[in-house]
């Protein structure tokens, strides 16, 4: 069976647990406080393959999302203001003061999970999130489900139902190394995405509204090559959705790593219309993460599957709109080898 363990308590008393699982050639932790993956390791390759921290404390300290579940809306809501069916609401604006930032201050990816069920190769997660929490409304019932399958598959299994009409829009938000567990950057990683274009964002990180090819600029990632920039070029601080379908379909290739030095691969196959490739440019904890290691930026890359961002106030973006009777399902899978 599974390993269910003690990992301290929340400022207010609540109880945090980490539980272990092993399956096809994968160990991962998962926190029960934001669903959070701890750590995840590949036999045969002996640093971690995700960014994390020892200690509870450091979490809600120290952690840029580091393995969470981002929600209820990942990602950011312009001036955290949207309107469902007339009626508008004002979320948390947790990002420069103006915008939603990832389901805001106390968003999903900052909370205690309920453990709902555990087994040697799974472990499955609950949150409710009661109408208005965050300037949400309805409330919304939440259900992940961490699964280790062969061939070295990371699955993460996403559902949700509400009472009204409301935004769900959930994203795993793990940083991958897949070299040395972030001691070095993960600049030479080389990329491919599977996505003819992305969003342009301003200078505060909200998507202007253009849907841009990626042919011809530093967003083309069709064939794989590295995340560093040209040699005579200052690095993109790449942060920004990158368009795979017009709406949630099947399960499909959405992009593929590879470590500079370990040699170590990776595949993200998702439902989600759109995948946020960030590389994570402001990575700087001031904790030490896994195994003592000193996170610099670029010390590790997020690959977030999700609803395009700021889709509310954009109505001919993917939608992230949830109605009581519907149920919200999210697949996406990590593959290694």
């Amino acid at each position: 069976m599974s390993e269910v363990e003690d990992f301290g308590s929340t400022a207010d008393g609540e109880a945090v647990r980490r539980v272990v699982i092993s399956g096809g050639g994968l160990t991962a932790k998962i926190l029960n406080w934001g669903a959070v993956l701890q750590d995840l390791r590949l036999s045969g390759h002996d640093a971690p393959l995700v960014l994390g921290f020892e200690r509870f404390a450091d979490y809600p300290a120290h952690s840029p999302y580091c393995g969470a579940i981002a929600g209820r809306c990942a990602n950011r809501i312009r001036d955290g203001h949207f309107t469902i069916e007339g009626q508008r609401f004002e979320a948390d604006r947790n990002f420069l003061g103006k915008h939603t930032l990832h389901g805001g201050t106390g968003g999903t990816g900052k909370r205690v999970w309920r453990i709902e069920a555990t087994g040697d190769d799974f472990v499955t997660l609950g949150l409710s999130d009661s109408a208005g929490t965050m300037g949400f409304p309805g409330n919304l019932e939440i259900v992940c489900t961490y699964r280790l399958k062969l061939p070295g598959t990371l699955s993460v299994e996403l559902s949700a139902t509400c009472d009204e009409p409301t935004l769900c829009n959930l994203a795993h938000h793990s940083y991958f190394n897949l070299d040395d567990g972030g001691t070095t950057d993960i600049l030479d990683h080389r990329l491919m995405i599977a996505a003819s274009a992305y969003l342009p964002v301003d200078e505060e990180m909200i998507p202007t509204g253009v849907v841009e090819p990626v042919e011809g600029t530093e967003f083309d990632f069709l064939l794989p090559r590295p995340v560093r920039s040209d040699a005579e070029a200052a690095q993109l601080p790449y942060d920004h959705n990158f368009c795979l379908a017009a709406a949630r379909g099947p399960l499909r290739q959405a992009a593929w790593v590879q470590g500079a030095h370990s040699g170590v691969e990776m595949e993200v196959w998702t439902t989600e219309a759109g995948v946020q490739f960030y590389a994570g440019h402001k990575v700087a904890p001031k904790a030490d993460g896994l195994g003592g290691r000193r996170y610099q930026p670029y010390a590790g890359f997020c690959l977030e599957p999700q609803v395009w961002p700021d889709s509310p106030n954009r109505p001919y973006f993917p939608q992230a709109l949830l109605y009581p009777g519907d149920r919200y399902r999210q697949l996406t899978e990590y593959r290694f080898r």
